[in-house]
């Protein structure tokens, strides 16, 4: 796959999230092997407006590269002109949002609302393409509800205006984030256009990924809600594309290891912990999921605003954890010995 200066193959990719994928998080993904990652949602109003919170979504850092921005927008002129602005902060690749499917964009005519107009979208998004120099990709579903399927054709129009590559959400609009999603339009959109062609939707595992380049001719794979509080999706996929199977154990130790990285790298951006630990609540139930006793821990962890208790509590939770698999490997040793 080929966007612009950027070339991967079965390429994994981190879905721009809105409260989710900040920098701290889009930095922790590439560590585990994310090949792109992208801003939360970016408002093109705000952006036009100069709103610095709306400001603040767009900045990325060097260590994170490739890197999208992800704008989002109903309404022509903020939208190219918030471009211009983003251009600014020299994104690898700018994306633009006509997938998401909440009432308060979608029903504004933004996001997946441009798929009840394909004319306006390829006119929005090819003024956009022409705005600035930086390869403009798009996100989108496959449509608006189930009688309005109209992927092929809008691929085809979105291709005809310039952009470089097309990720698909395999749902329609209606099904938000319910039912399964359809990736048989791959291949459909796949023999109408020559740009690359990205999977999103029904990646919640890492075998679930190695299941989209099996079954579908997808350019790469975009990873959303399947990555929030588990980076680990990434080093899974590829590990299943190379060896077959996942080779790198995920221990408690590393569970815990990496989430307090994670916190330490919000932290770093709020600039003060208490702006930082109440938000990161949202991730207990990733990192430590499966983990014996994790319920009354995570329970604990909400009542925290700081991070030193945190630390404390998840240390002496893997001290807990490590010294109960040693009496468990010393029970099974000793049944072993009776046998």
């Amino acid at each position: 796959m080929k966007i612009g200066n950027i070339e991967i193959e079965n390429g994994v990719l981190l879905a721009p999230m809105e409260d989710v994928t900040n920098i701290a998080y889009r930095k922790l993904c590439k560590e585990f092997g994310a090949d792109i990652v992208y801003t939360e949602f970016v408002n093109s109003d705000g952006l036009s407006r100069k709103n610095e919170k709306t400001i603040r979504k767009s900045y990325i850092t060097e260590e994170e590269r490739p890197v999208g921005i992800q704008i989002y927008g109903g309404n022509l002129e903020p939208m190219v002109e918030s471009a211009k602005m983003i251009e600014e902060f020299k994104p690898d690749i700018i994306d633009i949002n006509a997938g998401c499917w909440v009432k308060k964009v979608a029903g504004r005519g933004a996001g997946a609302g441009l798929l009840k107009d394909p004319p306006y979208l390829q006119k929005l998004v090819g003024e956009v393409v022409k705005a600035v120099n930086t390869p403009v990709t798009v996100k989108t579903r496959i449509g608006w509800d189930s009688d309005s399927i109209l992927i092929v054709e809008v691929a085809k129009r979105l291709e005809d205006v310039g952009i470089k590559a097309l990720t698909v959400h395999c749902r329609t609009r209606q099904q938000g984030h319910s039912g399964e999603a359809d990736w048989s339009w791959i291949e459909k959109i796949k023999k109408e256009v020559s740009i690359p062609v990205i999977l999103n939707g029904g990646i919640m595992t890492a075998e679930d990924g190695l299941r989209a380049f099996r079954e579908t001719p997808a350019d790469a794979i975009m990873v959303a809600r399947g990555a929030i509080g588990y980076p680990w999706i990434f080093r899974e996929v590829k590990e299943l594309l190379k060896y077959g199977k996942i080779v790198t154990e995920l221990t408690p130790r590393e569970r815990i290891f990496t989430a307090l990285k994670h916190l330490r790298y919000e932290i770093e951006i709020a600039q003060e912990g208490k702006y930082a630990v109440v938000p990161f609540r949202k991730f207990y139930t990733g990192y430590l999921k499966g983990l014996y006793g994790s319920s009354k821990v995570r329970q604990e962890l909400m009542q925290y605003v700081e991070y030193k208790p945190v630390e404390e509590t998840l240390l002496k939770y893997l001290e807990f954890l490590e010294k109960r698999e040693l009496e468990l490997q010393t029970e099974n040793e000793a049944e072993k010995i009776e046998e």
